[in-house]
This record gives C-alpha cells, sequence and structure tokens, in this order.
C-alpha cells in the first residue's frame, strides 16, 4: 500500500482551510483523509485540523479490525466522536461559531476500502480503465441535479454551487454515508476538496494517474492542473495506490 498527500492554499486566497493526510494502524492497515473547512478564516481552519487529528490519533493506535464490518463501525463512531467535539468546540468559542468541514475518508486494506463521506469532499476509484466517482456530494446543486431541476452542465457554473446541505460539526448530531468497496492490485483511490474537483474533470484526472510517474508526482500535477486554471479555492489531495500482490502457496504471483 502507498500513499500521498498534497495540500495547496491556491491562488486566490490567504489561507488554507483544508486539511488531509494518512498514517497507518498497529496491523498496517491504512486510513487517508481529506477536510474542506468552513467557516472563514481560522474556523474552518480549525475544524479541518481537528478532524484530521482526532481521526489520525484514533486510528493509530487501533488493532485486530480487519472486516467490513467492523472497519466500518469504528468509522461511524469515530466520526460521530468527531462532529461531538467540533460542535462543543464552536458553542464554547465564539471566533468559532458555525464552524464545520466536509469529510472523506478511506480505510485500505489489501483488499478492500471503506469509506466515510460528509459534503462535497469527493473519493473515487480508477481500476483498470475506469475511473468512478463512489461518493455522491451532499450540495444544494446536486439536489437539484438529481431532482431534475438543473442539468449537470448548469450545474458547474451555478451560483450556489458551494452551498451544503450536511457538513461535519454544524449540528449536534451528522448523517454520515458509509461504504465499503473491493479493489485489487494496481488501483487507485483518489481523495480531494472541491478545490481539484470543480477545475478537473473525471477523464483530465484519469489521464493523470495512468501517467508514469511516482505517487508524489501525480498529486502534484494534480494541484498544479487546478491552480493553472485559476486555484480560486484550496486545493487537497490524496492518493492511495494497491501494491499488494496475492500470492499462492508455491509462491507464484496469481
Amino acid at each position: 500500500m502507498e500513499a500521498a498527500f498534497k495540500s495547496d492554499v491556491g491562488q486566490v486566497r490567504s489561507h488554507n482551510e483544508d486539511n488531509g493526510g494518512f498514517i497507518r494502524n498497529k496491523d498496517g492497515i491504512l486510513l487517508a483523509v481529506v477536510a474542506d473547512g468552513m467557516g472563514g478564516h481560522q474556523a474552518g481552519d480549525v475544524a479541518s485540523k481537528m478532524t484530521l487529528d482526532i481521526l489520525l490519533e484514533k486510528w493509530q493506535e487501533t488493532e485486530g479490525l480487519s472486516t467490513p464490518t467492523s472497519i466500518e463501525t469504528w468509522l461511524e463512531e469515530a466520526v460521530t466522536e468527531v462532529n461531538s467535539e467540533i460542535y462543543e468546540h464552536s458553542l464554547t468559542n465564539p471566533q468559532c461559531q458555525g464552524m464545520g468541514t466536509t469529510l472523506v475518508a478511506v480505510i485500505c486494506t489489501n483488499l478492500f476500502v471503506t469509506y466515510a463521506h460528509i459534503g462535497d469532499s469527493r473519493a473515487y476509484l480508477m481500476s483498470d480503465e475506469t475511473f468512478l466517482q463512489k461518493t455522491e456530494d451532499h450540495s444544494l446543486v446536486n439536489e437539484l441535479v438529481r431532482s431534475g431541476q438543473i442539468t449537470a452542465l448548469e450545474a458547474e457554473n451555478h451560483p450556489r454551487r458551494n452551498v451544503l446541505l450536511r457538513a461535519l460539526g454544524t449540528e449536534s448530531k451528522v448523517k454520515i454515508d458509509i461504504s465499503t468497496i473491493n479493489w485489487d492490485e494496481g488501483h487507485f483511490v483518489l481523495l480531494c476538496s472541491d478545490g481539484l474537483s470543480n477545475k478537473l474533470k473525471d477523464l483530465e484526472m484519469l489521464e493523470i494517474l495512468q501517467q508514469n510517474q511516482s505517487l508524489e508526482e501525480k498529486v502534484t500535477k494534480l494541484v498544479t492542473v487546478a491552480n493553472e486554471r485559476g486555484g480560486e479555492d484550496n486545493i487537497s489531495v490524496a492518493l492511495v495506490y494497491n501494491s499488494y500482490k496475492e500470492t499462492s502457496g508455491d509462491g507464484d504471483d496469481r
């Protein structure tokens, strides 16, 4: 399992409210996180950093979680705890009132990926020649598309495309989308904030992932292209590659 992460303030904003990264637990299973904070200077950064710090610290100390059910349960409990921590912090710190963050987090074993998602940061899976978005944005514009009120093309430039219907830490309780998908050797999982997904089409992301480069070079290229196209928002990307090779009893690769 290989991973890379990069976050960039972009070309317009003075402060980066995104946070993200990855860590392995005691069994070597990897957790990757991208969180896009909201609530203005400092407050958004506080929410996203609290999310990252709590999840990484909790995951680092875990062991013995090997099934989709056990990992899904851990994610639900951990993210629920994060939501309570952020919400309570906003109530007791006036400068942080109303702060919140998106979240997309994945736990990657050799055989499957379990993800938790709130907001409009996204998770994609590249398998062979396909590149599929696995999360669905919790946004006003996406709901308008789902209900047939606007087209996907109209959504790209909609004036309220940044309005979220669900975020972490803005209310005492939160609904979390959690799911598990299979993946194989050679597949990628890409996590990103909307600073990337608003600037690159799916096909463009796929083409960059298919290039013969290191994970760090691929992540840097994605961020560079988003910046070249305006970089109006913070840009964060986490990329995980499944390098696991299953072997048969005689040692030959299957």
